[in-house]
């Protein structure tokens, strides 16, 4: 008896671990190449609008695969689904660094495919295996995504600088996922055609159609459109601002570690509280807050940027978390998941070329800056919706 406790307990250890190493590849192939943009954009004398293309992409593959991704998993496992998000997140590395305009796009667009594969199944895997700790699991690997993607945009620009160029600090990014891949190889053996919850009929109930589903997806959407922004060009609001790109990258990699911060302290305490309204409402308004603060006070930078990365992570935990506490069953949790990243990220996509084109226009980013401000605020506002302790029927 005590050796099959004790055995269940290492397995569950193990597949935690697994999630959290596939968790740690889910942002950082994506946001990693932020620092790099003007180098890329130098290399082959691309325009503010083709490079923000590349910001572009991956958020329209989100909103593209995320619908299908359940069904997939529903077919041939789940825990074969992420290994394949992970392959697939490689060859897109790979491919991206490949050293030519049109592989460069079409890695960036496999990397997203990968990438929503994950997004879409670990809450779905979280509500399966871990019923009773979704919130706490949620942050965790909350935690750990920000983490990686810290270290990405850390490491990127001196490895760039140590005379491997743009593509191969990009192709070093391909140790995230690899990593991942191969620690998940042990779980395939748990693999079921029936991955989610035992009854399929679950899977789409109500979704669609469900005013409490949108008030989910949009909080979560608003979120990504002003984050997404806020990653993709953040190196060039503060070089504007009079920062080196060193320093720029830098700062890029403080959003990313601000925005995994929250995985510490959101999850316990949203497992405590009875009511979640207030918490939603406040990690919105830091969004805002801090936005404001980069347009009038630049010079405090790492301030906004810490608040900013603060809200973005917990608004992120919290629905993330809605996604899980506001379904009845794995299935539809998957379902939700796929509704809420395949619009939240089309709505998403529009961010980083709308903003880059309000900035060629006004030759100024502040007026971006106060958009994105003015959103976190409606941000606010559904979240009141969004967070009340009810589900979808």
């Amino acid at each position: 008896m005590n050796t099959t406790i004790s055995t269940r307990k290492k397995n569950r250890a193990l597949l935690l671990i697994g999630i959290l190493m596939i968790a740690g590849t889910l942002r950082v192939p994506f946001t990693g190449i932020a620092p790099l943009l003007d180098m890329v954009k130098d290399s082959f004398v691309l325009t503010t609008a083709q490079i923000g293309l590349l910001t572009t992409i991956p958020l329209l593959a989100f909103a593209t695969v995320s619908p299908f991704v359940a069904s997939i998993a529903g077919r041939f496992g789940i825990e074969r689904s992420l290994l394949v998000a992970m392959v697939i997140i490689c060859c897109g590395i790979a491919i991206r660094s490949g050293g030519s305009a049109p592989l460069l796009y079409l890695g960036t667009a496999l990397i997203g495919c990968g990438i929503a594969m994950g997004n879409v199944l670990l809450p779905g895997m979280v509500k399966r295996d871990y019923p009773d700790d979704i919130a706490k699991l949620t942050g965790a690997y909350s935690l750990t995504m920000g983490i990686a993607a810290a270290v990405g945009s850390a490491m990127v620009v001196p490895v760039a600088l140590a005379g491997f160029g743009w593509s191969g600090a990009l192709l070093s990014l391909m140790i995230f996922p690899l990593l991942a891949a191969i620690f998940w190889l042990p779980h395939l053996r748990r693999a079921t055609h029936a991955p989610l919850s035992g009854n399929p009929a679950l899977k789409n109930r109500g979704i669609w159609s469900s005013p409490l589903a949108w008030q989910v997806t949009l909080y979560l959407g608003i979120n990504s459109f002003i984050y997404y922004v806020i990653i993709g060009w953040l190196p060039s609001i503060l070089t504007g601002f009079g920062y080196s790109e060193q320093q720029a990258g830098s700062l890029h990699g403080a959003l990313q570690l601000a925005t995994a911060l929250p995985g510490l302290v959101v999850g316990l305490i949203l497992s405590r509280l009875k009511d979640h309204r207030g918490i939603t409402i406040l990690m919105a308004l830091f969004w805002s807050v801090s936005l404001s603060g980069m347009v009038w006070f630049p010079k405090l930078a790492m301030l906004w940027i810490a608040m900013g990365g603060f809200g973005s992570g917990a608004a992120m935990i919290l629905g993330l978390s809605f996604v899980a506490l506001r379904t009845g069953s794995a299935h539809q949790a998957a379902a939700l998941s796929g509704m809420a990243q395949s619009v939240g990220y089309l709505f998403a996509a529009a961010g980083p070329p709308l903003m880059g084109k309000i900035h060629d226009l006004s030759g100024s980013w502040s007026g971006p800056l106060a958009l994105c401000a003015a959103l976190a605020v409606i941000m606010a506002i559904i979240g009141t919706f969004a967070a009340r302790q009810i589900q979808i029927q």
